[in-house]
């Protein structure tokens, strides 16, 4: 009974394909017994003369044996299954945190078209390197905000990017610490002893705090890397009514070093990217500390095969085929 319950089919669909095999073998069984029904075509005083036997014992049919061959194939290809078994899983650890700038600074129109869309197209790059890496977003401005937790849906997360903007933060502010501790918290909430946090910003207003912050994350394993975003000229830049200071290189630098990361401008971004890369690859595929097994299904159909490739040689020794 437990094996009742248990038995089904892993490609059910390919069954449909039995009407169709039967039907067309009784078709071709009639048409083939109409073709050589001579006794309707020529009169019986002329069949023995023509040496063909009108009430012998008619000659054996391919087409029963044919659809029996038929029958085991489209078994087979369904995929009968009955037992499983179970197989190690495995899961990879990289893990990154993307942490992005949406204080009013970023509107500046200092880099074409502007800082947060620069910051928005480095994120769209960032996300097609992840790979197998899980990856997460937080936005901040005074506070942090929790875009998308871990998730190697990296599609789900892309498609979030556009609405990114400094306009739709309800307060202003440019504070980063609740931003890297609430990256500290997604990675501990998704498992991850490790990871990469990458902060895309144009500087922030608590760099004490946020240098605390970075240390914290370091010692825990998580580096913080920085990208800068924003032009590297003298003085303040204005666009319309807003004035905003070009990037402070040596604080961001400073960031990048407390977290124990790599510090990189919007145009030395692959570099930043082939060695976020280079440390996944380092990390590799490595099994789950509680030796987590996933049970699947076996294919039974193999065990139909023995009995197709029998009928297929007596149908080729007999010509049938």
């Amino acid at each position: 009974m437990a094996l009742m319950q248990q038995f089904h089919f892993l490609r059910p669909f390919w069954l449909l394909a039995l009407p169709v095999l039967w039907g067309l073998s009784v078709w071709l069984a009639r048409r083939r017994g109409r073709d050589g029904d001579w006794t309707r075509l020529i009169d019986p005083d002329l069949l023995p003369a023509l040496r063909l036997a009108g009430g012998g014992t008619p000659g054996r049919s391919p087409w029963p044996w044919l659809a029996l061959a038929w029958t085991l194939a489209a078994l087979a290809l369904a995929g009968p299954s009955w037992q499983r078994a179970p197989s190690p899983a495995y899961h990879g650890n990289a893990a990154w945190v993307l942490v992005l700038d949406l204080s009013p600074s970023m509107n500046a129109a200092d880099v074409p078209p502007n800082r947060v869309t620069r910051a928005r197209y480095a994120l769209d790059d960032l996300l097609d390197a992840a790979h197998d890496a899980r990856v997460g977003l937080v936005v901040f401005s005074d506070e942090s905000y929790t875009v998308a937790p871990l998730t190697d849906d990296v599609a789900t997360v892309r498609a979030l990017l556009p609405p990114l903007d400094p306009g739709i933060m309800p307060t202003r502010g440019d504070d980063l610490a609740p931003a890297l501790e609430q990256a500290g918290k997604l990675l501990a909430r998704g498992g991850s002893q490790s990871g990469q946090v990458v902060v895309l910003t144009d500087g922030f207003a608590d760099p004490a705090a946020a240098f605390e912050a970075a240390g914290k994350l370091r010692s825990r394993g998580i580096a913080v890397n920085v990208v800068a975003v924003g032009g590297h000229g003298g003085g303040f830049v204005r666009t319309g009514q807003l004035s905003a200071r070009p990037p402070d290189v040596d604080r961001l630098r400073q960031l990048a070093a407390s977290g124990g990361g790599h510090y990189a401008d919007v145009a030395g971004l692959p570099a930043l990217i082939g060695d976020l890369q280079a440390r996944a690859s380092r990390a590799g595929m490595t099994r789950a500390a509680q030796d987590i097994r996933v049970a699947h299904w076996l294919d039974g159909g193999i065990w139909l095969l023995p009995f197709l490739l029998l009928f297929a040689g007596l149908l080729a020794r007999r010509g049938w085929l």
